[in-house]
């Protein structure tokens, strides 16, 4: 008997559950009673919702994809050596002289510009500009003073510094320092610092200012000197910090004689 009253308890705990449960899907059948089209409806927006955010992803995906082939295109052109007897058998293209590889590089840089939204159309424009430098100067400069005040942070930076560099070249000294000491003077630059006060120094030194000159050389190498990498040892200096302590010995050798000494990497 004892039993059999457990058997039947245990019925009787299953079919209190089965009820429950039964009752629980009948409460929501009955909410749910007449929703039925919405919520097929609801469905099916989200099903097209999910495909047309699969969608955007994939031509997205593929715009990237051609913006940077396109991209890498001019930017291969513009650094094809240039060559007055190209090589036999040549499969990519050759050009005899600077300006007629620029010439073709503008214009392989306009058509990323025209067809591409940023970042591709800033880059393509920066690197057009620099190229326009060789065929007419004026309008490069102008390009590059547009970019430079672009909201790309990185490429505004770097053609900021491609025009300082277009004064320097062109003798503006005191246009070209200017230009060297906003990006010296911004923490957030793009452009290593190294590599600005380098330049900035140099046109110190062409504006006669040969103690300013010194003591930024003097930086670079002293700071090159002193880093050190992840693992306490010296790291090894940039080309910039190198091209300052060479100018500063010829600048000011008593200058360079109080630099630290070169480190010395320790062997494992």
């Amino acid at each position: 008997m004892a039993r059999y009253n457990k058997k039947r308890a245990r019925q009787l705990q299953h079919d209190v559950f089965r009820d429950k449960t039964m009752a629980t899907f009948d409460r929501l059948g009955d909410r749910l009673e007449g929703r039925g089209r919405m919520i097929l409806y609801a469905l099916a927006g989200l099903v097209a919702l999910a495909v047309l955010l699969g969608l955007y992803s994939w031509w997205s995906n593929r715009q990237l994809n051609e913006a940077r082939a396109a991209l890498g295109r001019a930017i291969t052109i513009a650094e094809t050596p240039v060559s007055p007897t190209p090589a036999p058998g040549a499969t990519t293209p050759t050009f005899s002289t600077e300006n007629e590889r620029a010439q073709r590089a503008v214009e392989e840089f306009q058509k990323v510009e025209a067809k591409y939204g940023d970042p591709f159309k800033t880059q393509a424009r920066y690197f057009k500009a620099n190229n326009l430098l060789l065929l007419n100067r004026q309008q490069g400069i102008s390009e590059l003073e547009a970019v430079s005040k672009s909201d790309e942070e990185a490429i505004a930076d770097w053609a900021k510094f491609a025009l300082a560099q277009a004064r320097e070249a062109d003798g503006q000294y005191d246009a070209a320092a200017a230009l060297y000491n906003e990006l010296a003077k911004d923490a957030n630059s793009f452009v290593p610092a190294e590599t600005v006060n380098l330049r900035l120094a140099t046109v110190y030194e062409q504006q006669g200012k040969k103690a300013e000159a010194a003591d930024l050389f003097f930086r670079i190498a002293e700071t090159a000197r002193k880093e050190t990498d992840g693992e306490g040892q010296p790291a090894a200096p940039p080309s910039a910090a190198r091209e300052a302590a060479e100018k500063l010995q010829k600048l000011d050798p008593a200058r360079y004689a109080q630099l630290p000494p070169e480190p010395v990497r320790n062997l494992p």
